[in-house]
Parts: structure tokens; C-alpha cells; sequence
């Protein structure tokens, strides 16, 4: 019995399934973590969503940016851009069953027999884990109840920039979901810049990789995360793995079993 974390596919499906072949995954043993962003500017998002389902409970997927967005997108909330390559998954016979099936992955999932949480993008420092997995359940609640065209109505955009205990509705949970699968830079108090893009030594003044600044509470945790491609899948931070290799942009795909931390990489 294993357990391989994987990275970013974004629609990528041969990648995917020859990092599986790699791995000697064996579905009725082994599991699979997903990192988030699922689909999106690759050519085969329909059919990564449709075997990642099929996986059943050996598969565990959070969400990403560009999952939320499918979602918006589904529900009328967002254009179709001329970047997305959505239109597969939206024009499918099953897309009702699907994006369902998306709506109710988690935000954030912790193994805590394990020693591991895996979240798109990162956990802000000014959040505890317990603290970060209660929020990721207020998201993952809207997602999952008759509330989700209010949250997709309001999801877009970069304000409120820090978090406050003191938020309530739509800025709360754009804050959280902002944290959760855009997060790069913060600053020690977990204000957010969330228009730097390029690699951990790019941070704009007073701010910093999110994984740079300590948080206590996840002393002795490994944290599994991807979104931030330009990393080249090195967080350069023990205890943190990149996951993120820019399969999408021609680089490579990644797993790591969770067990040894052995990485595994395909080329895209």
C-alpha cells in the first residue's frame, strides 16, 4: 500500500498516465492525493476529470484556482476565456455528473495518522492548522449547498488582502479561497500579494514565500501543495513539497509517494 501525491495536471492525461505506469500504481492498494487544478489550458481536461473519478475513495483531490473557475464558469458566474480549454468538459454528455462530483472535493485535506496536509496553494502563517481546516469547511459547505451561485457570484477578486476573524460573507470566504488556491507571497501577517508570480526569489518588498515564515503549528507536518510552477518543484523549505512542475507549460509531471518522499516525474 502506497500513497502518491501528485502535482498539477491540468488536463493533461497521457502525462498522468505514464507517471502512474512509473509508479506502479495498483488501484486496488494504492492511493492517490491530487493537489488541485485538475483541468484547465491542457488538451484532455474531460478526460482527466472522468478517470480521476473513477478512481472512487483512491483518489483524494482538492481543489485549485482553475477548478473553482471551471465551476464559475459552469454556472454562468465567468466567460469562457481564449486561454481556458474548458469547452470538452462543458459540451459533455455527463458535465452535470461531473462538475457535481468537482463541487464536492475538499479544499484542504489532512492525514493526520500520516503526518501530512495537502492544500493547492499554501496555508497563510497566521493561520493554525485547526483554524485552516475549519475555514477550508466553510468553502468546501457553500461549494455543496444551495449557496454556491452566491459564493461564485463574489469569488473573483483581490480584496480583502489579509486575514480578520472580524470577516463575514463573501469577503471571508474570498479571502480564505484566495489563501487556499492563488497564495505565493504574504507577508508575515499574512497580507497577500497576489500578483507576483515568478519564483520564491522574486518577493516584492516585505513580503515573502509563503512557506518562509514559521507557523508552529504545523512543526513536525509535511505539507504537500502545488499552483506555484516557476518553484521548478523546490520549495528550498524542509518539510515542504512543491509539487507543481509546469507539466501544462511543457516541463514535466510529478508524483511523490508519501511514504519515503521518492519523487517521480514525467515528461509533458
Amino acid at each position: 500500500m502506497a500513497t502518491y501525491a501528485i502535482g498539477d495536471v491540468q488536463g493533461c492525461l497521457e502525462p498522468l498516465l505514464c507517471l502512474l505506469e512509473q509508479c506502479e500504481f495498483d488501484q486496488a492498494r494504492d492511493t492517490l492525493w491530487f493537489a488541485g487544478d485538475l483541468v484547465n489550458r491542457g488538451p484532455q481536461s474531460l478526460e482527466v476529470l472522468r478517470f480521476v473519478r473513477s478512481l472512487g475513495n483512491r483518489a483524494v483531490t482538492v481543489l485549485g484556482n482553475h477548478d473553482l473557475h471551471l465551476l464559475a464558469v459552469a454556472r454562468g458566474h465567468r466567460p469562457r476565456s481564449p486561454k481556458d480549454t474548458l469547452d470538452a468538459v462543458l459540451d459533455a454528455p455527463d458535465a452535470v455528473e461531473l462538475l457535481d462530483w468537482l463541487r464536492t472535493r475538499k479544499m484542504m485535506h489532512f492525514d493526520e495518522h500520516a503526518g501530512y496536509v495537502m492544500v493547492h496553494a499554501g496555508i497563510p502563517p497566521c493561520w493554525p492548522l485547526p483554524l485552516a481546516l475549519q475555514l477550508a469547511q466553510e468553502v468546501e459547505q457553500r461549494l455543496r449547498d444551495e449557496r454556491i451561485d452566491a459564493f461564485f457570484e463574489h469569488m473573483y477578486g483581490n480584496s480583502p488582502d489579509t486575514w480578520s476573524e472580524d470577516l463575514g460573507g463573501a469577503a471571508r470566504l474570498r479571502v480564505i479561497t484566495n489563501y487556499m488556491t492563488r497564495m505565493r507571497f504574504c507577508s508575515a501577517v499574512g497580507k497577500l500579494d497576489l500578483d507576483t508570480k515568478e519564483g520564491a526569489a522574486s518577493a516584492p518588498p516585505g513580503f515573502d514565500a509563503w512557506f518562509h515564515f514559521e507557523n508552529p503549528s504545523l512543526a513536525g507536518i509535511h505539507v504537500v501543495f502545488g499552483h506555484w510552477a516557476a518553484l521548478e518543484g523546490h520549495s528550498g523549505q524542509p518539510g515542504y513539497h512543491a509539487l507543481d512542475t509546469g507539466c501544462v507549460w511543457g516541463s514535466r509531471l510529478r508524483a511523490m509517494r508519501l511514504e519515503d518522499q521518492r519523487l517521480y516525474h514525467c515528461d509533458c
